[in-house]
């Protein structure tokens, strides 16, 4: 093939790439999933009552204690959706796109270690901690995706792609044990539980910042395919280049096609991530009127973590049996799958356990697939610039499950109608990927298809 083909599948490479997974994994799990949400109402309910006001004007609420979290999600995810696609055009015209990698991966890790000093009235500070955190983790996932192109030939990247993945759900598993293990003997530890969980946030940022050194030693920058206009600033350039990418994108109509399709399956993934926990514990606990069981809870997401792992492999070789396509629609019919389980049969808590492995099955397939089918739809040069969109396709429409989920839930006061509601996300997302001629959108982006690139391999 091309000389450009010759710096890639090189596997202490591939091996540098995969290991990020495994070290910003226990930001993802351990904090995001698990930790930080419960940890900062806690810390402001503590100050100002059940749900007092956090930030207040003229007497009026603006932030309340209960809507700390959710406000500061909302917010990272708000900067995220504005900075992330300039930052990838940026790096586009640059060989940085390394040194932003490992700028952004340093700065979430800070922010994670700020956490440790977020106890009693310093909860507003916590939130600023948190919301550096979560930005600059989605930062460094843009830069970390695009990487994808430049390590590994188009006919490689479904298995390098599935194979971070699992990596990523054996790092989580492992971080999560070791969290609950110092949560679980706190008290025989002569700790409070509050200090336990801020030790936690504390080892996820230096799990998270300790492994990425090996992803930086490994990873090597390759020179830019294009570069920047002449007399603009490097902002100015990634601003206009941002605005062609979309322009790109419009053109390329296949690409836009299947990104829409997974705007909307994966936000439905996202809401069955973050709403099982609220609909295990309000299923079997509270509308039984039995008292709340934290373990289950963290059961339930082990055996997903756990379960994920093989998940993500199994579907890898799906899709080199079928197509990445099929072996993505596959994913999409279980997820539907699982939530009509969840509406008819969930009454045990070893029902609970069969949904959670059900949801990591798919979890990691899912995800891992179309990230590598969408890195073969992107225009070589502008990775970083792609990736920056699809990243802000992935969040910016992560409200309207969620949304979807909670009216549902309202206007029916049960969580199994809402549930079963997201089933929409799957059917509309796959119907759509189904409809979208996925080889085309290849071709038209310049890139062959993987059974293409084996071919000439």
């Amino acid at each position: 093939m091309d000389n450009h083909n010759s710096d890639k599948n090189r596997p202490l490479e591939i091996f540098g790439w995969m290991m990020y997974d495994w070290a910003n994994h226990a930001f993802f799990t351990v904090v995001l999933g698990v930790l930080i949400g419960p940890y900062l109402t806690e810390l402001a309910q503590g100050s100002v009552g059940d749900n007092g006001a956090v930030i207040s004007l003229d007497g009026y609420t603006l932030v309340s204690a209960k809507s700390l979290f959710s406000y500061s999600v909302g917010i990272s995810v708000v900067l995220q959706v504005f900075f992330l696609p300039i930052l990838g055009a940026i790096a586009d015209y640059t060989h940085l796109k390394k040194a932003f990698m490992a700028a952004f991966c340093y700065l979430g890790a800070f922010g994670c270690v700020l956490l440790y000093f977020a106890q009693g009235d310093l909860y507003i500070f916590g939130s600023f901690a948190f919301i550096l955190a979560n930005l600059s983790a989605g930062a460094s996932i843009v830069f970390f995706n695009s990487f994808l192109n430049d390590i590994a030939t188009e006919d490689k990247r479904d298995r390098v792609s599935s194979w971070s993945f699992a990596v990523g759900y054996a790092s989580a598993t492992l971080t999560l044990i070791l969290s609950f293990i110092l949560l679980l003997n706190a008290p025989r530890l002569g700790i409070s539980t509050e200090y336990a969980v801020r030790i936690c946030l504390l080892a996820s940022g230096i799990w998270w910042a300790g492994f990425s050194v090996i992803s930086f030693l490994l990873l090597k920058n390759r020179q830019p395919l294009r570069t920047p206009p002449e007399g603009k600033s490097m902002v100015m350039a990634g601003l206009s280049e941002t605005i062609d990418t979309f322009k790109e994108l419009y053109r390329l109509k296949y690409t836009l096609r299947f990104l829409i399709s997974y705007l909307i399956y994966n936000d439905g993934i996202q809401t069955v991530i973050t709403m099982a926990g609220v609909f295990i514990t309000q299923e079997l606990f509270v509308a039984k009127g039995l008292p709340d069981d934290r373990t289950v809870l963290f059961t339930a997401i082990l055996i997903a973590q756990v379960v994920a792992i093989f998940g993500a492999l199994i579907l890898e070789l799906v899709s080199r049996a079928t197509s990445t396509k099929t072996a993505i629609l596959i994913s999409l019919a279980i997820w539907s799958a699982i939530v009509i389980y969840g509406y008819l049969s969930l009454e045990t808590v070893t029902e609970a356990y069969i949904m959670s492995a059900g949801i990591g099955f798919v979890l990691g397939g899912s995800q891992a697939l179309s990230r590598s089918l969408f890195s073969r739809m992107i225009p070589k040069g502008r990775e970083s610039a792609f990736f920056g969109i699809y990243a802000i396709s992935e969040r910016g429409t992560s409200w309207l499950g969620p949304i979807a989920f909670g009216l549902v839930a309202q206007l029916t006061n049960s969580y199994r109608p809402a549930i079963l509601a997201l089933i929409v996300f799957f059917v509309v997302g796959g119907l759509l990927l189904y409809l979208t001629d996925t080889k085309r959108a290849i071709h038209e982006a310049g890139n062959l298809t993987s059974a293409e690139a084996a071919g000439q391999g």
